[in-house]
């Protein structure tokens, strides 16, 4: 049997794009390894796709269209073709457009793919439709709203820096589930001498693998960056001549603010022993050079933003910048490096629709109007399960005057709601652009093997939507080699000439940095801006969460697993049984006090839902705090709802993000 070697990329929403080596023969995927070219992840897999042929061939693959002929989310459905699907969708869309306006036709879609092709090629078809527009922003955008206030369009650091560091901090990210090439990084590190520490709200692996974990309140990482501020401005730890030459903002943070978050204030807020805090500003201000690998987690609160303007001072104030290995990495930007407008075509509006945020799907499926969501098109995302305030959002999906499309690979939780279903391809049966944001690389892939079934990827779906619709645009009749190129084929300071050609030829490739974070600072004022006065709150101060006033005594924390990437990989039996289960877990001395026993169903309830749990009892998890693991599907799990039934739509102080770990429940025995 001949087996060749092809190369591929890592589609799912990680930060490290990862290079892949897929092995094929006799036309399916029959092994994959990491490509131990590349120049950042270097041939190390997760443990989620070292069998990705298992997802990629599972016998739970959708290879041919599907209409429903059952009730909505019971999930029966019988084939049709894809000519009789296509003329469906269109002639209902051409409906509802001509009674509603074509604002009531929703598209639904994230990062189940992060190429730059496929990800983005609903939007030129939607924006010709003069559809609602979705604002993308479950993930992280509080992140980079906070790192703008502070730092403007200043580009990250190199990650690689993290190797020059002496004290290496993973605050809110659980590196050794979700970031597993920082981790490697931070251990090389250690073995080096530096120390590492970790900062989460439990004790995640990560914390095991540290030479010191700190664990504090959900949503208090601010608190506790305030505190070490105190400490730092107190003890005359600071770098002045480092705050006169590139820092604005900070006398008045010093004279307005910090006096009153002392480490004995702050303690009461991130849940620290004072004396912890003291230490913990008084180490980082020695470091040579520290350096901060900042989470996403730690942004999904009511005051997210806040936290990482609060957190992104500390370098600032030592003068960290200046020092090889010093500083603080929150995510590379390599939007420049791409034409991307080339494939979105924005200029295809005749103006701009609504906007709809997706963290408030509930919300726009049962009580927006003028006009009212009429359809929803949902393609590489799963919001049935992964959107908050999920009894909202099956609210929506149940209405039998809601038309819903579902473009995906499996049975999934949105799909059981979909009124036609469409086979979707796999990342290795489709052409496709990657780009990093745990770093500054880039990769091209093309199809290695046929698409399964009758599957399609996104791209040729919308090029058949489009002539369904009667559209004779050329743009709509380009293949995805086409769009690929139209975005290498670009002059940019990112790369030169063989960078490009190597993109061509499917080979990763490092981008150039244009400008250096440590020279420039990209702001308004030219200097690192601790007070803004273009942000309603010009300084970094304490701020609550929303779940601070909600009134359930247990914090819930939706949490990252080794073995499935939000919904992702639920399909896989052998990633999902060693989970074993959807457990919540819970410190002893909360089970005890409730009467709860370990293994025991359980069920956490507040005012927007209940979901069944098996408990788990774990000293890894402080008390107040409760935890569960990965986005289930519902058919795996024992009730009728997932985790979200318990998240809110509220969203994020800026960016306007999710707040999926801003959230209380209480626990009590299963009847």
């Amino acid at each position: 049997m001949l087996t060749t070697s092809h190369r591929s990329v890592c589609p799912y929403d990680c930060p490290d794009t990862c290079g892949l080596l897929v092995s094929v023969a006799e036309g399916c995927a029959v092994s994959v390894a990491g490509d131990p070219a590349h120049p950042v992840t270097r041939g190390l897999l997760c443990s989620k796709m070292k069998h990705y042929e298992q997802t990629v061939h599972s016998p739970r693959r959708l290879k041919t269209p599907l209409i429903r002929c059952g009730v909505k989310g019971e999930g029966k459905f019988e084939p049709i073709s894809w000519e009789d699907a296509i003329k469906l969708i269109c002639s209902r869309w051409q409906e509802l457009i001509t009674r509603y306006g074509a604002e009531c036709i929703l598209p639904y879609s994230y990062a189940g793919t992060m190429g730059l092709v496929q990800r983005n090629s609903g939007h030129p078809f939607f924006h010709k439709l003069g559809a609602s527009r979705l604002e993308r922003t479950i993930c992280s955008p509080a992140k980079d709203a906070g790192w703008k206030a502070i730092m403007g369009d200043t580009p990250a650091m190199q990650p690689n820096e993290i190797g020059e560091s002496d004290l290496v901090i993973l605050w809110g990210i659980n590196a050794a589930a979700t970031s597993i090439h920082a981790m490697r990084d931070a251990q090389e590190a250690r073995r080096r001498g530096a120390r590492v520490w970790a900062i989460d709200t439990y004790r995640t692996p990560t914390c095991e693998a540290v030479d010191e974990a700190f664990i504090v309140t959900p949503g208090g990482d601010g608190a506790l960056a305030l505190g070490m501020l105190h400490v730092i401005e107190r003890d005359g730890l600071l770098d002045n001549a480092f705050i006169a030459a590139n820092v604005s903002g900070f006398e008045e943070l010093s004279a307005q603010i910090l006096p009153d978050c002392t480490p004995e204030l702050m303690s009461a807020l991130c849940g620290l022993p004072p004396e912890i805090i003291e230490r913990m500003a008084c180490e980082y201000a020695a470091a040579r050079a520290p350096f901060i690998r900042l989470g996403s987690g730690l942004t999904r609160y009511g005051n997210g933003a806040m936290t990482v303007r609060t957190i992104s001072c500390l370098p600032a104030v030592i003068g960290a910048w200046t020092k090889p290995g010093g500083g603080i990495f929150i995510g590379t930007s390599t939007g420049a490096a791409f034409p991307l407008q080339r494939v979105t075509r924005e200029d295809f509006m005749t103006e701009p629709t609504r906007l709809v945020s997706m963290n408030q799907l509930g919300d726009a499926l049962t009580e927006l109007d003028a006009p009212r969501v009429m359809s929803l098109y949902v393609y590489h995302s799963n919001p049935a399960a992964i959107a908050p305030d999920q009894n909202a959002v099956i609210r929506g999906l149940e209405r039998e005057d809601l038309f819903t499309v579902v473009h995906e690979r499996f049975m999934t939780d949105t799909a059981r709601y979909a009124d036609i279903v469409l086979p979707a391809t796999s990342s290795l049966e489709q052409a496709d652009l990657f780009r990093c944001y745990g770093g500054y690389h880039a990769q091209r892939c093309d199809a290695v093997i046929a698409p399964i079934g009758e599957s399609k990827s996104n791209w040729d779906v919308f090029r058949s939507l489009a002539v369904g619709m009667g559209w004779n645009h050329p743009f709509f009749r380009q293949s995805a080699s086409d769009l690929i190129e139209q975005l290498v084929t670009y002059d940019t300071a990112w790369r030169d000439a063989s960078t490009t050609e190597q993109l061509r030829q499917g080979v990763p490739v490092l981008l150039n940095l244009p400008t250096d974070p440590k020279r420039i600072w990209l702001t308004a004022s030219g200097r690192i801006e601790i007070k803004n006065e273009r942000e309603a709150e010009p300084l970094p101060r304490p701020l609550p969460t929303h779940a601070a006033t909600d009134g359930f005594p247990l914090r819930l924390q939706p949490a990252t697993t080794p073995y499935a990437l939000n919904s992702s990989f639920y399909e896989r039996d052998d990633l999902r049984t060693r989970q074993a289960c959807m457990h919540l877990l819970m410190n002893r001395s909360d089970a005890e006090l409730r009467g709860l026993a370990d293994e025991q169903a359980v069920i956490a309830a507040n005012d927007r839902g209940q979901v069944t749990f098996t408990l788990r009892i774990s000293e890894q998890v402080p008390a107040g705090t409760v935890v569960t693991e990965g986005v289930w599907w519902r058919e795996f799990i024992a009730g009728e709802r997932g985790v979200n039934a318990l998240t809110s739509q509220r969203l994020t102080d800026g960016g306007r993000g999710s707040t999926l770990y801003d959230v209380t429940v209480e626990v009590r025995a299963a009847e």
